[in-house]
């Protein structure tokens, strides 16, 4: 199982989400889609049409910059952030 570590940004949006949760998937995109599952909605706001992951999020598989494809392992930290933009 991979430890996936989400953005605050997301609770407030998925009754029920939380912060930190184990995910049994191959790669990030199965991680992303085991999440949809549960909480339908976090897939459109995590990716774009494509799929791919949106322009503001950045993903990272055991700290290594990751896409779509990036396999996990048993125990990989996945750390999902969302860009903080402002003006």
């Amino acid at each position: 199982m991979a430890d996936v570590h989400l953005p605050m940004t997301l609770m407030p949006l998925f009754a029920g989400l939380p912060r930190r949760i184990d995910v049994d998937a191959p790669t990030v995109e199965e991680a992303i889609r085991e999440l949809d599952a549960r909480w339908p909605g976090v897939q459109d706001r995590l990716c774009e049409p494509g799929p791919a992951i949106r322009q503001h999020i950045h993903v990272y598989v055991d700290r290594q910059r990751a896409t779509l494809e990036t396999p996990l392992a048993p125990g990989s930290r996945v750390d999902v952030i969302a860009a903080i933009s402002g003006g």
